[in-house]
């Protein structure tokens, strides 16, 4: 059975694995594809928003955890 926990920290080593892999792109580039250039943008944004959201509600459970302690 997969949490909705699991599932969100798939994602975000999924999201953190993409992203590095925009950069790596973005790098090797010698002539910029502008139009490709712009979609992994839009991606990439839409990844660091994602990742942004999974990370605040992980710092928010290590605050409840630590709350019980």
């Amino acid at each position: 059975m997969t949490t909705k926990k699991q599932t969100g920290d798939t994602n975000l080593k999924d999201s953190l694995k993409k992203l590095s892999e925009i950069v790596s792109w973005f790098e090797s580039q010698s002539e910029l594809d502008v139009e490709k250039g712009l979609e992994y943008v839009k991606e990439g944004a839409q990844l660091i928003k994602s990742s942004k959201e999974r990370l605040s509600e992980i710092e928010n459970e290590f605050k409840e955890i630590k709350k019980t302690i």
